[in-house]
């Protein structure tokens, strides 16, 4: 005689029972747990995860990272690059230009290529117009190529006449109250 189960009926289960439900998924995952080969752990050596970033049994993103891969994410997800390496260029604008430069001329933004300087002299806004091609050069050899296309130069700031508390709207400054 087999002891194969009859038609219908999961190996392992009592005769005239009809398996429904649980009980039906038990038999079947037994079933099929004892036909299947165990699947085999992955070696070392074949593990995608480095030895000095492990960090417990199975590492993922919850475990600590490093700062500065961390920020790097952070820049590169929202964009920040271009407008971290401008701001870089203005903290470093008297190395980049040179300290006789930077004494009398500061950058004040950096818009779609084009650069705004001020210096504290028309002298200085002649120098400056002069020496433009040269800076931008220089500013593209640190920000990358075609970054930097024009720099307007801009002279000093021009004198105010508004004295006191009052003043009259489109007037002409001082020489109004002289005749």
């Amino acid at each position: 005689m087999s002891s194969d189960p009859p038609p219908g009926q999961a190996p392992g289960e009592q005769p005239g029972h009809d398996p429904d439900g649980l009980d039906l998924a038990r038999s079947l995952t037994r079933a099929t747990a004892k036909s299947t080969p165990k699947a085999r752990k992955p070696k070392r050596a074949d593990s995608k995860w480095s030895r000095n970033r492990v960090t417990g049994a199975h590492p993922d993103d919850r475990d600590p990272q490093l700062l500065d891969d961390t920020v790097s994410r952070l820049v590169a997800d929202h964009g920040w690059d271009l407008d971290l390496r401008v701001q870089g260029v203005f903290g470093r604008w008297a190395e980049l230009v040179g300290a006789e430069v930077a004494q009398h001329c500061t950058p004040e933004t950096f818009d779609d290529g084009r650069l705004v300087a001020r210096t504290d002299s028309t002298a200085w806004a002649i120098q400056l117009r002069l020496l433009a091609p040269t800076l931008v050069r220089r500013l593209n050899e640190e920000l990358g190529h075609g970054t930097v296309t024009v720099i307007e130069v801009l002279g000093p700031h021009g004198p105010t006449w508004k004295k006191g508390p009052r003043s009259a709207r489109d007037g002409r400054g001082p020489r109004d109250t002289y005749g």
